[in-house]
């Protein structure tokens, strides 16, 4: 089992406590568990251990104090998920776009069919209605 080797070693001018590194490295992670490359090479493969060695090899950039709780004020405003649903459809091939359209005639075909069935079924209903009418008077 590889861990990132303990005790840790921060910078105290960047970094000002290991609530700190907790808290960026679980940003990072949640931002590399929705497809974002690693920034640096590293042996280990799970996302939140990943997330701490970039940490602590300071190639993050972070931000504290003020800064962050505006910034923070802006992200709430910014609808991620949306945003990776948009990158996500622009990486679809153009392959897919023609699978939508045959899926689309298929399903149109389908309802059209299911409406004939409907009005089969309807149709035969009136008629026994009829049927019904016609010997009760």
């Amino acid at each position: 089992m590889d861990i990132v080797s303990l005790p840790i070693e921060i910078d105290k001018k960047k970094i000002d406590s290991r609530f700190r590194i907790v808290e960026i490295a679980a940003q990072r992670a949640r931002e590399l568990a929705y497809g974002s490359k690693p920034k640096v090479e590293t042996r280990f493969s799970k996302i939140p251990t990943v997330a701490i060695e970039e940490t602590l090899e300071d190639v993050l950039e972070f931000i504290t104090g003020d800064e962050a709780k505006a910034s923070l004020e802006e992200a709430k405003k910014f609808d991620y998920k949306r945003f990776l649903e948009e990158k996500k459809k622009e990486s679809m091939p153009e392959d897919l776009s023609e699978l939508e359209r045959d899926l689309r005639v298929y399903l149109h075909e389908r309802e059209e069919v299911d409406k004939n069935i409907l009005d089969e079924l309807f149709a035969e209903k009136n008629e026994d209605q009829q049927v019904e009418q016609d010997t009760e008077e």
